[in-house]
């Protein structure tokens, strides 16, 4: 769903990290009193920083005074009572999330991120834990709030996400003018409000999110079948990421993740969307 990381970039972390002792980051269920989870902290509703406490909060390590909250923390908190575990939030850069869970310095990724062929060769991931689709923001006042297909974005300026799947999709759409990408979704709303794009790609949780802070500027478009972009299942769901030794902590999150129901995860979200910061 979210994010397609560098692939040369793993590839090379992969190969310099095979080399060490597997049990050096290895997760011992037995023996271990907390699991550090590693999410960004900048992607409402999946996940935000907050200065204010709330019963949804955990504290960001490192950063006194400063909470994480959305719909991935519920998540973590969920799975990390399931296992009897304390619950550790690390805010670390997106493109820095792999390398900190291969080198040890967390021991999960929930970061709304999707479990991709490329990514798999590198990481394990969890069942999926939450399922979106793929959308379009734009200005209420602007010429695409009556698309209906990603064919009406012909020759429309279009961005997203560096480093994203959103990016790497803007090129399905025939005659395109796809914009470089830009670092997050404050960027992006700010470009589109200030008539820098005509559009950019999020998915639809933060699409609602977004607009809902900007509710007589912003909208969004959905597709119906056929008319949107061409993903796989693996694009529009989001997982638990593990290293690959971790198979014991891999199955044991998939038994917490399998007494949450969709319902439930649904509610999650909802309260989450109702709840993230303008």
């Amino acid at each position: 769903m979210k994010k397609i990381f560098s692939i040369l970039v793993v590839f090379a972390l992969s190969v310099s990290l095979a080399s060490c002792n597997a049990t050096e980051t290895s997760f011992d269920l037995e023996t271990e009193t907390e699991i550090i989870v590693g999410l960004e902290a900048a992607y409402a509703p999946f996940n935000w920083s907050t200065p204010t406490e709330n019963e949804f909060t955990v504290e960001i390590e490192g950063q006194t005074g400063m909470f994480a909250d959305g719909f991935d923390i519920v998540m973590a908190r969920a799975i990390a009572s399931d296992l009897g575990l304390e619950l550790v939030i690390k805010a670390i850069e997106w493109d820095g999330l792999i390398p900190a869970l291969l080198s040890g310095e967390i021991d999960m990724i929930i970061a709304g991120m999707s479990p991709t062929s490329e990514r798999a060769q590198t990481i394990a991931f969890s069942e999926a834990y939450y399922q979106s689709e793929q959308v379009m923001v734009v200005r209420l006042d602007g010429n695409y709030s009556n698309a209906t297909a990603i064919s009406d974005f012909a020759n429309a300026r279009v961005v997203a996400q560096i480093g994203t799947l959103q990016d790497d999709l803007i090129d399905q759409i025939s005659q395109v003018n796809h914009l470089s990408p830009l670092d997050d979704y404050a960027t992006l709303t700010t470009s589109l409000l200030n008539n820098a794009s005509d559009a950019f790609v999020a998915e639809l949780p933060v699409a609602q999110g977004i607009v809902a802070a900007n509710p007589d500027e912003l909208t969004f478009i959905q597709f119906g079948e056929g008319l949107g972009f061409n993903v796989s299942i693996e694009d529009v769901t989001v997982s638990v990421g593990l290293r690959q030794e971790d198979t014991s902590l891999l199955g044991a999150v998939n038994e917490a993740l399998s007494r949450i129901s969709t319902t439930l995860r649904n509610d999650y979200m909802e309260a989450a969307l109702n709840r993230q910061p303008a």
